[in-house]
């Protein structure tokens, strides 16, 4: 696949009528990995991306606007960075998820577009810049994440903290943050919480059996359970939410009882997306799943107990937050 079709692939910012090739995938046995429904899925043999996996170009200035004030205030955001599909719609809207801590992780996971490697300083003014963005966007709903920081003494959770606070002075917006998992400095979740956002999400990803392969050696499934646990001991206030990218190799059972998991340890929200392979160095798509199957995992979850559900191809962990943070 040349350079054209893996940009096309990782922003999907592409019409309805245009197709590229796509890798055949191998690797994960088909036995098992199912749909909802329960029988074994059929591949994309063709190589070709599903026609419900493409869509058209939001139409407007204000995805200039947004990007523009992004450039100005020196703002990163995961939009960007993780080469999200829906980041001309949500800027064309002029919302954006702030990506905080800088554009470098600490972590190589094997899904994730964002660059790896040494991070530089923080930004002491970053929590101010990004309120001001929020302001001058007019966000009645702020989503912060970050880079992973295992160099940090507490992972980023003061500047987590300080930011949250910082939105909070300067509007009247609900605040959600998305965070890595201090598995290295576990009392840093302490301290965000201690800002009293108003949604904490941290996304599971993806099934027990994956885990390490996905997110890398140093994730913890337990770990993030007892994380989003742990948010509702602190602050029972807090709404807890999590998501994962199917199409990984996981099959139906698994997939049902990490849902379970998530409930049992108080989970509120769930995001359920299409994983899209960023470029040819990361893990590959074992199966794209129909959006019917989206829809009746949806449905599942609702009567598992979710208070509030996003499943599709489209869905990820903050598009449309604002609509799932409303009570």
């Amino acid at each position: 696949m040349n350079a054209a079709a893996v940009l096309l692939q990782s922003t999907l910012n592409i019409c309805g009528s245009m197709t590229f090739d796509l890798p055949v995938v191998s690797g994960e046995p088909s036995s098992g990995t199912c749909g909802v429904g329960g029988a074994t899925p059929s591949f994309q043999r063709s190589g070709r991306l599903p026609a419900w996996l493409r869509h058209d170009l939001p139409k407007g200035d204000f995805n200039q606007f947004t990007a523009g004030l992004l450039e100005e205030l020196r703002l990163e955001t995961v939009c960007d960075n993780a080469k999200c599909p829906n980041r001309m719609e949500c800027y064309s809207q002029k919302t954006a998820t702030f990506m905080i801590l800088g554009n470098v992780c600490t972590r190589p996971c094997g899904f994730c577009a964002v660059s790896r490697g040494r991070p530089e300083d923080l930004e002491s003014d970053e929590p101010e810049r990004v309120a001001e963005a929020a302001v001058r966007l007019g966000l009645r709903h702020v989503v912060i994440t970050s880079v992973t920081r295992d160099d940090l003494p507490d992972n980023g959770a003061e500047h987590f903290y300080e930011t949250v606070l910082a939105v909070r002075a300067r509007t009247s917006a609900s605040i959600e943050v998305l965070t890595p998992d201090f598995v290295q400095y576990k009392p840093g979740l302490d301290r965000v919480i201690e800002a009293a956002p108003e949604v904490f999400n941290h996304n599971m990803e993806t099934v027990p059996r994956l885990y390490r392969r996905v997110r890398g050696p140093k994730s913890d499934y337990a770990w993030t359970l007892e994380l989003l646990s742990r948010v509702k001991r602190l602050n029972p206030q807090v709404k807890t939410k999590s998501g994962l990218m199917l199409g990984l190799g996981e099959t139906r059972d698994e997939l049902l009882q990490c849902l379970a998991d998530l409930r049992r340890h108080g989970c509120d929200f769930l995001t359920l997306g299409q994983y899209l392979q960023p470029g040819s160095k990361y893990l590959s798509v074992v199966r794209y799943i129909p959006p019917d199957e989206f829809d009746e995992l949806g449905e599942i979850a609702k009567k598992m107990g979710f208070e509030k559900v996003a499943s599709g191809p489209f869905v990820r962990s903050s598009y449309h937050a604002r609509d799932m943070a409303e009570s």
